[in-house]
């Protein structure tokens, strides 16, 4: 079986850094599988030297899409344009110009962290003086110079997650994509990470794409596409998909029946409410003047409330109408993983 690191090194020694803007450009993109689509015409673009976020739950199609962008998938229809390349049509010249950090470990425990980034320039075509001065270069920019001749078993999680950053940065791609790349780390780790990939988009001036299911990792992006069942359904800064939410957001804890509830506030208040299991949810200014006249309005009624300033995942729920994680779901996308690796 070829390995994913095999595939990617279809490459020759050095890459071009140049290319026009967009650097990626996904244009309707669908996709399928069997009866259920994966991707319902999706599009955006990612520009020069951003960190871009694709963010959605489990079964929202992010990794669908990473999978098509990363030459691993052809799409049933539509174009993913990355660095000038079509990804479907020129897969082998496109794979020369990015780089790519999967969810699943690739790197070798047994071999020590220069051994791993020594096999996988050979992999890609340097060989030499010239590779050897690019794993010290790319070492010493991930923080691992100094654990170079150590095996990458006796490395902490966050360690060995840079080591796989090394390796997909070690034949200069101009687009580095990377899926749940903070799986299986500790909050340092995490910030560590992030960190990082921000001083690579604001020194060398690296498009980065990354999946994530985690709120507080996209608010880091530049950008974000929000992903819901295939669907793009929010694309924009972290700012501005708050900002299109007016004032406050509200949470009412029902007592009883909280669709009830809903439509009882809705006749007296004259506001817009949404039905979230127990909770009903209202978007208003100045929220917490609001509160105590519904409390008085419905005594008994309300068994908690919560009053916040708008977050991601108020985003989602205004454009979806349900919570990013919720158990239906989460079943949902359980089972797909079952019938997957049941076939």
């Amino acid at each position: 079986m070829v390995s994913k690191a095999a595939v990617f090194a279809d490459a020759g020694p050095e890459v071009e850094h140049a290319s026009p803007a967009p650097v990626i450009s996904v244009q309707n993109l669908v996709h399928r599988y069997e009866n259920r689509t994966a991707l319902n015409g999706v599009s955006f673009d990612v520009r020069s030297a951003e960190l871009f976020g694709l963010l959605g739950p489990n079964g929202s199609g992010k990794t669908t899409l990473f999978r098509i962008l990363s030459t691993l998938m052809v799409p049933t229809a539509g174009r993913a344009i990355v660095m000038g390349c079509d990804a479907a049509l020129e897969p082998a010249r496109l794979r020369r110009q990015i780089g790519v950090v999967f969810q699943a470990q690739s790197v070798d425990l047994k071999l020590t962290a220069y051994e791993n980034l020594w096999h996988q320039g050979h992999l890609y075509g340097l060989r030499g003086s010239a590779l050897k001065t690019r794993v010290g270069e790319i070492l010493t920019r991930v923080g691992l110079a100094d654990r170079a001749k150590e095996r990458v078993e006796t490395f902490s999680g966050g360690m060995q997650r840079r080591v796989e950053l090394a390796k997909g940065l070690l034949h200069h791609p101009g687009v580095l994509l990377l899926d749940e790349p903070t799986t299986g780390l500790d909050p340092g780790a995490r910030r560590d990470l992030w960190q990082y990939l921000q001083m690579l988009r604001d020194e060398e001036h690296v498009s980065v794409l990354v999946t994530t299911h985690l709120m507080e990792e996209a608010e880091r992006c530049d950008r974000l596409a929000i992903m819901n069942e295939g669907n793009l359904v929010a694309l924009g800064t972290p700012a501005e998909l708050k900002s299109e939410i007016g004032g406050d957001v509200i949470m009412l804890d029902a007592a009883h029946d909280a669709a009830l509830l809903a439509e009882h506030i809705h006749a007296r208040f004259h506001v817009e409410t949404a039905v979230l299991g127990s909770q009903v949810r209202i978007e208003r200014e100045g929220g917490h003047r609001f509160v105590p006249d519904v409390v008085e309005a419905f005594p008994g009624e309300i068994q908690a409330i919560s009053v916040s300033k708008p977050a991601l995942e108020d985003v989602f729920i205004h454009r979806t109408g349900h919570k990013f994680w919720s158990e239906e779901r989460e079943a949902s996308a359980e089972e797909t993983t079952k019938k997957k690796k049941g076939r």
